[in-house]
């Protein structure tokens, strides 16, 4: 019996292997039966990982001037682990809520492949630096915000797409002019595909969470408090990207909430 999408995502986000979950994750058919009105029971091992990178603290990453070459492969390689997580992250969201509609998973399943391609694209790169995914070690800090949130579809979209990859929005120029500064063009292109692609993610996030709170009755500003406040999230600070966002689909009420004070340096 052929396997719903659904299914397949699971499958694909239970492989430990980052370069065979990259590949598979390329492979999903979107267009497959989503099998949307099954629940599928949560088996162990969610989500797979390889045994390298070393996973530590984000206190315990040393951070690197940019400008040298070991700079700008811890840097690649902090890249590649938040895009082996953005995998992850779409096929839970894919298998893990039954219910929602064909389109629904589609594009989950589509966010999964475009995440797969800039991992994939990123690994390349990496290694043509003479080091490989897994050489370095990373946080696991990428995760935790899915396991708060996995008995609620609501809060999952409120604080993952439209919190954590809406920051990768605000992130990414700063890191591609340091990175093109340093005379990396190479990553400086994989970053602007990312960028392009992560806006279409966001989006993702934001429509249907916007379709769920017009179905429950919410109002979307005051419920996003409620999930942020509730669940931990981190507070936004600025600068931010707000062409990215407001492309991404935020509203300018949600904009002009936005706290412009300096942002903590990202983590790598």
């Amino acid at each position: 019996m052929t396997s719903t999408l659904r299914e397949q995502a699971l499958g694909v986000l239970l492989m430990r292997d980052a370069d065979a979950k990259a590949a598979a994750a390329r492979q999903l058919d979107a267009r497959a039966y989503a099998g949307s009105g099954a629940s599928l029971a949560e088996p162990p091992g969610i989500p797979g990982r390889p045994a390298k990178p070393v996973l530590v603290a984000h206190t315990q990453l040393k951070h690197r001037p940019a400008n040298t070459l070991m700079g700008r492969a811890t840097l690649i390689h902090a890249l590649a682990h938040i895009e082996l997580n953005a995998i992850d992250l779409a096929l839970d969201v894919c298998w893990r809520f039954a219910g929602m509609p064909d389109e629904f998973y589609a594009q989950w399943a589509g966010v999964a492949q475009e995440e797969a391609l800039h991992f994939l694209l990123l690994r390349d790169h990496l290694r043509g630096m003479g080091w490989d995914y897994g050489d370095l070690p990373a946080h696991g800090a990428l995760w935790e915000m899915a396991e708060r949130t996995k008995h609620d579809l609501t809060a999952r979209l409120a604080l993952v797409p439209r919190t954590l990859e809406a920051r990768g929005l605000d992130a990414s120029p700063p890191i591609r002019a340091k990175l093109v500064a340093a005379g990396d063009h190479a990553a400086g292109d994989i970053l602007d595909i990312i960028l392009r692609d992560e806006i279409g993610h966001v989006a993702v996030g934001n429509h249907w969470y916007g379709v769920l709170c017009r179905e429950r009755g919410l109002d979307p500003i005051a419920t996003y408090a409620d999930l942020a406040s509730a669940h931990g999230a981190p507070r936004l600070r600025g600068p931010f990207n707000l062409q990215a966002r407001r492309a991404a689909g935020f509203s300018e009420a949600e904009l002009g909430l936005l706290d412009e004070s300096p942002a903590t340096p990202a983590r790598t």
